[in-house]
């Protein structure tokens, strides 16, 4: 049974911009929202064994940016960012699920407990995919056309 499906894609020279524009935002939202955790986590960091009153201030902590708190933020993100209103909600979506799965990786294990090394930072042509996690409805494929979100029909 296949869960997941590779399209060859034929685009246009428009479509080829559209898509790397939208590769180079998701690159961005990446970054930015992998840097919210670390400073998140360099706050909130202090050895329980080598922390002293003197050295460590003993302040509230933050709230830690989940994959939650940082999807309800993406709304401010468009309300700033107007390039980001034309991005489907749903790719924005699985770039805070991918940062959400590498850094807990690094913090956590994986089911072995084997853990990551420290997540990096995405540079320029570093970020290569995009996914569109709605499930492809037949009404979608005609022939060898599939139509995706503000795409016009590309062919497979």
């Amino acid at each position: 049974m296949r869960l997941a499906y590779q399209y060859r894609l034929r685009l246009t020279k428009q479509q080829i911009a559209t898509l790397l524009h939208w590769l180079e935002l998701c690159r961005r939202q990446y970054n930015y929202r992998l840097a919210e955790r670390f400073n998140w986590y360099e706050q909130n960091r202090c050895d329980v064994d080598r922390c002293s009153i003197i050295s460590c201030s003993i302040a509230p902590l933050k709230d830690r940016p989940d994959y939650f708190s940082q999807k309800r933020d993406l709304t401010n993100t468009k309300a700033l960012f107007p390039d980001y209103k034309e991005l489907p909600s749903h790719i924005l979506q699985d770039v805070i699920a991918r940062v959400e799965k590498t850094f807990d990786r690094w913090l956590k294990g994986d089911s072995n407990g084997k853990k990551s090394g420290r997540p990096r930072f995405k540079g320029n042509g570093r970020y290569r995919s995009l996914t569109f996690p709605d499930l492809i409805k037949p009404e979608h494929v005609q022939g060898k056309f599939i139509q995706l979100p503000d795409i016009l029909h590309l062919t497979g």
